[in-house]
């Protein structure tokens, strides 16, 4: 799944090669893509004439600001953003297109259609679902290592589980728990509200440090990520748990573990990220 430095890169690209242009048409091939509005023609009559003017991102979800209207869109698992000339022979599982006046489109690829999409009046989208409940950006003024502790003073999940919670911050899946964890040297079935202040410290500044690294290196291309430009990224090159299962620690030796934590896949180093009783 596309976590923070995936789904900013592709917004980044995009930005290149989409703002400014106005859609002629939209074509939809599975209907179950869009949300809102619950109309398929409708969100297709809607979008006529719209103007690209900018685009955005929060926490996982890419924000399309048009003329009127702000089109919030969940990767989810494997869906891609591409732009080709109209005349270019379309993909298989193409499921959205949004053909612009210029004679370019923007195609939605999705294997798997768990991909989303919800069309808001301007300045509606934070109101109601998908983005009403989301946590802070942890690039923000308001993701702090006090904001961070006073979340998990109260609860006793795991940390791992915890910090997938798009409510505590967003943008955090199981690739960058797994990294943060261990740049942190916190085992990921640590209760959270057992963590020391110094340790919520260290593992505040490591969310935001280790997204930032990803986000510089184009994000972790592990299965199928490419960004708009059909570019991969370059994080996984130095990835320190994650996939790692049976491999040497680089920083022990240790061979890396994989458990189970929330129903996730995990992988940590036990003697880096010892567990405490």
């Amino acid at each position: 799944m596309p976590e923070l430095p995936e789904v900013e890169t592709v917004r980044r690209t995009l930005l290149d090669l989409v703002v400014g242009k106005k859609i002629s048409s939209v074509i939809v091939s599975w209907g179950k893509i869009i949300k809102k509005p619950s109309e398929i023609e409708e969100f297709q009559l809607l979008l006529i004439g719209q103007t690209v003017e900018d685009i955005n991102r929060r926490g996982k979800f890419l924000l399309f600001h048009l003329s009127d209207f702000t089109l919030v869109s969940h990767l989810r698992m494997e869906g891609k953003f591409r732009v080709f000339p109209t005349e270019e022979p379309v993909a298989p599982h193409t499921h959205v297109r949004f053909l612009f006046e210029d004679g370019t489109e923007l195609r939605y690829q999705d294997v798997r259609k768990f991909g989303t999409m919800h069309l808001f009046n301007k300045g509606e989208e934070n109101e109601g679902p998908p983005l009403a409940k989301l946590g802070p950006e942890p690039f923000s003024d308001e993701f702090t290592h006090e904001y961070l502790r006073k979340k998990l003073k109260n609860t006793s999940r795991k940390i791992k589980v915890v910090l997938l919670d798009q409510e505590l911050v967003v943008g955090l899946g199981n690739i960058y728990v797994d990294e943060v964890l261990f740049r942190a040297k916190i085992h990921p079935e640590t209760p959270a509200s057992s963590l020391k202040p110094k340790q919520i410290k260290l593992l505040a500044e490591t969310i935001t440090s280790t997204l930032q690294e990803a986000v510089e290196l184009g994000g972790s291309t592990i299965r199928s990520y490419v960004n708009s430009q059909g570019k991969i990224g370059t994080f996984q090159d130095i990835i320190k748990v994650y996939g790692r299962k049976g491999l040497e620690c680089q920083n022990c030796g240790q061979p890396i573990e994989k458990i189970t934590v929330g129903g996730r896949g995990t992988s940590y180093c036990p003697i880096c990220q010892p567990k405490k009783n």
